[in-house]
């Protein structure tokens, strides 16, 4: 396994990790996501990623049960959780990042973790309703607290990140740290083009999700819509809509003749293509099988084999490479 840096911060992360968004608590059974968790760990994965709303805090209480269990060193291992959609209620006050849905956020999840602190707690939208000042004030106490190592957000502008730090450059408070947008082939500008000024002057570290396009990068939609995949989950229907376009399945049909002259899977060289890129900290796998899992972490090794020639004929497929202004 490798391991990178969290943007500037001292923490090293696993460049593959594990997330638990649709599989734990709902897709896969405890006894599967316990057998995930130890071949991940096994495997050099040290990051583990939740959410308050995945599976409405089941997943979180799941990871909970298992590290318990486990009983793995604390220090040997990362844990997240993001803070803004609650559990899915809507009564005022139990979304968003007030500071009192921030703090009842943050101790539900330490709760249901069953863990004395979280080593990331992202924002997990912005909030266009609380003042960024309170939202960065309340994140910072948290973590003089001691129940947070790190805070971060997730599917931010750029913008709205860069306020977060004027705010916590002005107030001599602890800015955010990583930010976790959606990255793949056919899901770019952000990472490559809107985020650039944060990784220069910022350091911003990126927990990268939905690498594979919620699956469609491995080519299994090429013949069809197969049983049993995460597509087909009620209420995934409007994320079936986003993904599953014949404009990208016909460029995913280009792809597999790289992939077969690689002789990689489709999945490992998406997953790849994700690693090439200086700017990830890690990539986040939502398996829900062993030998999913075990051949997504096998990208490790195919990263070396995307040379500039690979990734420019990966590009023309695609034709969405973001331009940069000039200088």
């Amino acid at each position: 396994m490798e391991y990178r840096k969290l943007g500037s911060s001292g923490l090293q992360v696993s460049a593959l990790s594990l997330g638990s968004w649709l599989t734990f608590g709902k897709q896969v059974a405890d006894s599967v996501a316990e057998e995930l968790m130890i071949a991940a760990y096994e495997n050099g994965i040290n990051f583990f990623d939740n959410a308050e709303i995945y599976a409405r805090g089941e997943s979180e209480k799941v990871m909970g049960r298992i590290l318990k269990k486990l009983n793995w060193d604390r220090s040997s291992y990362v844990v997240s959780s993001k803070v803004f959609f609650g559990l899915g209620n809507a009564l005022p006050n139990q979304r968003g990042l007030s500071r009192k849905h921030l703090v009842e956020g943050c101790n539900g999840a330490l709760k249901r973790l069953q863990v004395d602190y979280v080593d990331l707690l992202f924002c997990h939208r912005p909030d266009k309703n609380t003042p960024i000042e309170e939202t960065v004030y309340t994140m910072d106490n948290l973590i003089r607290q001691g129940k947070v190592l790190y805070w971060g957000t997730s599917e931010w502008d750029a913008s709205e990140i860069m306020e977060a730090h004027l705010v916590a450059k002005q107030n001599h408070l602890i800015g955010p740290a990583m930010e976790q947008p959606q990255y793949n082939m056919f899901t770019r500008t952000k990472m490559e083009k809107d985020y650039l000024h944060l990784f220069k002057y910022h350091g911003m570290g990126t927990t990268i999700w939905s690498p594979l396009g919620s699956g469609i990068l491995t080519g299994k939609y090429l013949d069809g819509f197969p049983d049993s995949t995460r597509l087909g989950i009620d209420g995934l229907e409007w994320l079936k809509d986003r993904v599953l376009r014949d404009e990208y399945l016909a460029k995913i049909r280009k792809l597999k003749s790289i992939a077969d002259s690689l002789q990689v899977s489709m999945a490992q060289l998406a997953l790849a293509w994700c690693l090439k890129n200086p700017h990830v900290s890690t990539v986040i796998l939502g398996a829900s099988k062993i030998i999913q899992l075990k051949e997504n972490i096998g990208s490790i090794e195919v990263v070396n084999m995307l040379t500039d020639d690979i990734m420019l004929q990966i590009d023309e497929i695609w034709a969405n490479k973001p331009a940069l202004p000039e200088f």
